[in-house]
C-alpha cells in the first residue's frame, strides 16, 4: 500500500492512427536502401583469421578491430563466430593490423600486413588470446568489473559484481545507483528529477511510476547484469523521460551447447523473504533457445506517523495519525525466446515474457482528533485488507538483416502485450467519541479490475555513407487501450451497495506515431551526432460514469545534438542538448478517489497536460575513468505529485498537477579510486538544485527548491583469490520537491562473496542498512498546510544467496531486443 493510499490504476488507449507522415518517411528509407544496394562494392581484398583461447579452442564473440597503419585509424570491427573465425571484405590497398579484445582476456595485436594490387586473400591464421590475470604476491586476482563504470554517454552499475546486492530486489539495487532516489511513494528520480523512463533490456516497461516500482520490487537482483543511467538520450530513444533513461539489462546465457544458472536465496529482517530461479540456454550454429523462470516470496513491513494541524474556526484541530502495514507478495517472472540464424546475415527471433504476481496487505491506521496532540476528543480506527492479482504477457517477433559488409542493417519488431490486474480492498472504519462510545462502524470496499492492451510496430535502419559518416533512422507506431473500472461499495443492512458518487469507469485510448533520424560524423578528434525525432500523439480520456471526455491531438519535434571532443590522450570533453516529453501516466489521469480513511485520500486528474523539457549537458572525462558532468534542464507544465489540504473536510489529499516550471542545475563527479592492489573504491557525488514555480496552485503561489547533495561510495576488498568483501554507503541531504520538504537519508551496507568449485558456484552474504537508519521525514512546502510525516520501511535485512553455473563458461550473449514497446508500458499498473 502506498503511503497516501495511491492505489495506481490503469487507463487504456487505442487511437485512430494517422499514417501519412509515417508512410512517407518509411517509403523514403526503402528508396534510399534500394539505391544504396545498387552501388558496387569498393575494390579490394579479403582478410580472415581464427581466434583461439589458451586451450586452442575457438573463442567466440571476441571483438576484432581492423586498424590502418601507421595513423592507427580504426576502419571496421567484427565479432568472431562460433568457430572463432572472422573476416573483413572489400579492403583497399594499404597497411593494416588487427586488435583482438574480449572481457577477461588480454588484448592482442597482430603483426602488420600489407594489401597490394595483387592481393586477393590474406589469411592471418590462428591467433591465441590468453586470459587476463595479475599476480598479487601469491594471490591471483582475475579481472573484475568495477561496481560503477563511466562510459561516454552513460553510467553503468555492474550489479553482478556486487555482493552487497545479493539477495536484494531490483528496486533495492536501484536505490544504490549513483544519483538515483525514491520518494515516499517509490517514484524514481535521477539527480533529483522525476520522470525517469525505465527500460528492461532496451524495452520500455509501459507502466506508471508506481507500477514500475512494484515490478522492480518483485524482481530478484540475481536477474540483473547491469543498470545503465542515461541522463541525455539521443533521438533514437522515445522522447519520454525528462530526467533520462534507466536501462536494466538482465543476465543472459550465451554459449554453444547447453548452459545455465541456478539461484536460491533467503533473507530475514522483521519478516522473511526467499527466492529461487533457473535460467538455461541452448545454442548451435542454427538456433539459440533460451529461457528463465524466477520465483520470490516476501513479507515487508512499514510504519508511518502523520501529525497534522488544521487551523479553522472556531478552533484549531489536531490530527495524530499512526499506521503500519505488512505486505505479502508471491511473484513469478518468466521469459522464453528463440533466435533462428537463417544465414550469416539474417536472423529471425521470437520472445515471450511475463509475470504472474499476487499479494495481500493488512493496514492498521489510527487517527486521534482533538484540540491538541495530547487532548483527544474522538478517533477513527481503520483496518484495511487488500488482495491483488496482476498478470502480464508480452509477445515479440523480430527480424534483423545485415545488408552488406559496410554496416547497413535493418531491424523490425512487432509487439503485443496484454495486462490484467485486479485489486480488492475492504475498509473497516470505527469511530470513537471522547466518552468511549462507538458509533456504528462504516464498512466499504472497492474493486479495481483493469485491462490494458498494447500493440506496437517499429523499424530501425542504419547506413554508413562512408568510414566516418553514418545515418540511423527509424519509425514506430503504438496503440494503447486501458479500461479501468473503479467499483466503490458500502455495506448497508448486510448487503453491498454501489456508491455511484465514488465509483467510476475510466477508458483511455492513445496512439503515438514517431519517426527519427540520427547523423553521426567522426572527425580526427571530434565526433558529432545530430538527431531529430517527430512524434504525433492522439489521445482520449473518457470517464464513463461522470460523462467527462478529454480529447487531445498534437505533433511535437524533438531535436538532439551531441559533440564529443578528444582534447588529448587523457582528456575528453562532451556537449549535448535534447528536448523531451512526458505524458501523464494512465493512473494519474483517472479521476477516481481512493481513501485511506475519511481524512486521507488520493484523487486523479483527467485534465493533466504533457510536460516538456529542454536538457543541456557538459561533461569532462579524464583517462576515460574519472568524469565531471554539468547539467541544466528546464521543464514546462511539469507534472508533479502534490499534497494539498481539503479545507471543507479537514482532510489531506494527494493528486497530480501541472506546475508552471521546474528548474534543475546539477554537477556530478564520478571517481573510481584504487587505494591498493586489494582495495578499490567507486565514488559518485552530485550537487544539484531543484526548484518548482507555480503562480496559482489551488489559489496559492508556490516557489520551492533548495541545493542538495547526494553521495555514494562503494568499497571492494580482495581477501583471497576466492573471497571478496564489500562496504557501501550513501547519503542524501534534505531536498524540496514540489509541495514536499524531505529530510536527509543515509545508510550503510555490507557484503561477502565466496567462490568455489572452480568458480562455478558462489555464495554471497549481505546485510543492508546495517544501522537501520534509512527512513523519510516529510513536511509541507505549501503555505497553510501544516503536517509532519515519518515513514520507516523495513530496510535492515540479512540475505544469503547461492548461485551455481553449469555448462560452458565462455559465452556469447543472446541478442538483447529493444522491442517496440518502448514508451507506453511504463505507465501501467503492475
Amino acid at each position: 500500500m502506498r503511503v497516501y493510499s495511491l492505489k495506481d490504476q490503469l487507463n487504456n488507449s487505442m487511437m485512430k492512427p494517422k499514417y501519412l507522415s509515417i508512410l512517407f518517411i518509411f517509403s523514403g528509407l526503402i528508396c534510399v536502401s534500394a539505391n544504396l544496394k545498387g552501388q558496387s562494392k569498393l575494390p579490394g581484398s579479403k582478410v580472415s583469421g581464427t581466434v583461439l583461447d589458451e586451450e586452442k579452442k575457438p573463442l567466440d564473440f571476441a571483438t576484432i578491430s581492423l586498424i590502418k597503419t601507421p595513423d592507427s585509424l580504426l576502419l571496421r570491427t567484427a565479432v568472431s563466430g562460433l568457430d572463432g573465425k572472422y573476416s573483413f571484405e572489400s579492403l583497399p590497398v594499404g597497411t593494416y593490423r588487427v586488435n583482438i579484445s574480449m572481457v577477461g582476456f588480454t588484448r592482442v595485436r597482430s603483426k602488420e600486413f600489407t594489401i597490394d594490387e595483387g592481393s586477393k586473400v590474406v589469411d592471418l591464421g590462428e591467433i591465441v588470446v590468453p586470459k587476463d590475470s595479475k599476480m598479487l604476491g601469491e594471490i591471483r586476482v582475475l579481472a573484475v568489473k568495477p561496481f560503477i563504470e563511466r562510459k561516454i554517454d552513460r553510467l553503468v552499475v555492474n550489479v553482478e559484481s556486487s555482493s552487497v546486492s545479493a539477495g536484494s530486489t531490483a528496486l533495492e539495487v536501484l536505490q544504490k545507483a549513483p544519483g538515483v532516489t525514491l520518494d515516499q511513494n517509490d517514484n524514481i528520480a535521477m539527480q533529483g528529477k522525476q520522470g525517469v523512463l525505465v527500460m528492461l533490456d532496451g524495452k520500455q516497461t509501459y507502466m506508471s511510476n508506481a507500477d514500475v516500482a512494484n515490478m522492480l520490487r518483485n524482481m530478484p537482483s540475481t536477474q540483473i547484469e547491469t543498470i545503465e543511467l542515461i541522463t541525455n538520450p539521443s533521438a533514437k530513444y522515445d522522447a519520454a523521460g525528462n530526467s533520462g533513461i534507466i536501462n536494466i539489462k538482465t543476465k543472459k546465457s550465451n554459449s554453444v551447447g547447453t548452459n545455465g544458472t541456478v539461484t536460491a536465496g533467503a533473507g530475514m529482517g522483521d519478516h522473511y523473504r526467499a527466492n529461487g530461479g533457473l535460467s538455461i540456454n541452448h545454442r548451435n550454429k542454427d538456433i539459440n533457445l533460451f529461457g528463465n523462470y524466477n520465483y520470490s516470496t516476501r513479507e515487508q513491513g512499514q510504519n508511518m506517523i502523520i501529525d497534522r494541524i488544521v487551523a479553522s474556526q472556531p478552533a484549531t484541530t489536531y490530527f495524530g495519525q499512526t499506521g503500519s502495514f505488512v505486505r505479502d507478495n508471491d511473484n513469478n517472472n518468466f521469459k522464453a525466446g528463440l533466435d533462428i540464424f537463417l544465414n550469416k546475415k539474417n536472423t529471425l527471433g521470437f520472445l515471450v515474457n511475463g509475470y504472474l504476481n499476487s499479494g495481500s496487505e493488512i493496514y492498521n491506521n489510527t487517527t486521534l482528533i482533538g484540540r491538541s496532540f495530547s487532548q483527544t476528543d474522538s478517533s477513527v480506527i481503520a483496518v484495511n485488507n487488500a488482495n491483488s492479482r496482476y498478470r502480464n504477457m508480452a509477445y515479440n517477433a523480430n527480424y534483423k538483416a545485415t545488408l552488406d559488409t559496410s554496416g547497413k542493417e535493418l531491424s523490425v519488431d512487432l509487439d503485443y502485450s496484454r495486462y490484467n490486474g485486479n485489486e480488492k480492498t475492504l475498509y473497516d472504519n470505527r469511530f470513537h467519541n471522547a466518552n468511549g462510545t462507538i458509533k456504528a462502524p462504516s464498512f466499504i470496499q472497492n474493486r479495481t479490475p483493469s485491462i490494458i492492451n498494447i500493440k506496437a510496430v517499429k523499424a530501425d535502419y542504419s547506413m554508413p555513407f562512408s568510414k566516418t559518416v553514418k545515418m540511423e533512422a527509424g519509425i514506430k507506431s503504438s496503440w494503447v487501450k486501458t479500461d479501468n473500472d473503479f467499483q466503490f461499495e458500502r455495506l448497508v443492512s448486510d448487503s453491498w451497495q454501489n456508491d455511484p458518487g465514488r465509483s467510476n469507469q475510466f477508458i483511455y485510448d492513445e496512439n503515438v506515431n514517431a519517426a527519427y533520424v540520427n547523423i553521426n560524423k567522426q572527425y580526427k578528434s571530434t565526433s558529432v551526432q545530430l538527431g531529430l525525432r517527430a512524434e504525433q500523439t492522439n489521445s482520449t480520456g473518457n470517464s464513463i460514469t461522470t460523462a467527462k471526455e478529454v480529447n487531445r491531438s498534437y505533433i511535437d519535434v524533438f531535436p538532439s545534438v551531441f559533440i564529443n571532443q578528444t582534447l588529448s590522450k587523457d582528456h575528453g570533453l562532451g556537449i549535448s542538448y535534447s528536448r523531451r516529453i512526458d505524458r501523464p501516466s494512465y493512473d494519474a489521469l483517472n479521476p477516481f478517489m481512493f481513501f485511506l480513511d475519511q481524512y486521507t485520500y488520493n484523487q486523479g486528474n483527467p485534465f493533466l497536460n504533457p510536460q516538456y523539457t529542454n536538457n543541456f549537458e557538459l561533461s569532462y572525462n579524464y583517462k576515460k575513468t574519472y568524469s565531471l558532468t554539468f547539467n541544466y534542464s528546464l521543464t514546462r507544465d511539469v507534472i508533479t505529485e502534490v499534497l494539498l489540504p481539503d479545507t471543507a473536510k479537514k482532510a489531506l489529499f494527494q493528486t497530480n498537477e501541472n506546475l508552471d516550471k521546474q528548474i534543475n542545475y546539477s554537477v556530478n563527479l564520478n571517481a573510481p579510486v584504487s587505494l591498493s592492489k586489494w582495495w578499490s573504491t567507486s565514488n559518485n557525488a552530485s550537487v544539484f538544485y531543484l526548484g518548482f514555480r507555480s503562480p496559482d496552485l489551488r489559489g496559492q503561489d508556490l516557489s520551492s527548491g533548495r541545493v542538495a547533495l547526494q553521495f555514494n561510495s562503494q568499497h571492494k576488498f580482495v581477501i583471497s583469490p576466492s573471497l571478496t568483501g564489500e562496504l557501501s554507503g550513501d547519503y542524501t541531504s534534505p531536498i524540496e520537491y514540489g509541495t514536499l520538504k524531505i529530510s536527509s537519508q543515509y545508510a550503510v551496507d555490507l557484503g561477502l562473496s565466496k567462490s568455489f568449485m572452480k568458480k562455478k558456484a558462489n555464495v554471497k552474504l549481505a546485510l543492508s542498512d546495517v544501522f537501520n537508519t534509512r527512513k523519510q521525514t516529510i513536511s509541507s512546502a505549501y503555505e497553510g498546510l501544516d503536517y509532519n510525516l515519518v515513514q520507516k520501511n523495513e530496510t535492515r535485512i540479512g540475505r544469503l544467496t547461492f548461485t551455481y553455473r553449469f555448462g560452458r563458461g565462455e559465452i556469447k550473449p543472446e541478442r538483447r531486443r529493444a522491442t517496440g514497446l518502448e514508451d507506453e508500458q511504463r505507465r501501467i499498473k503492475n
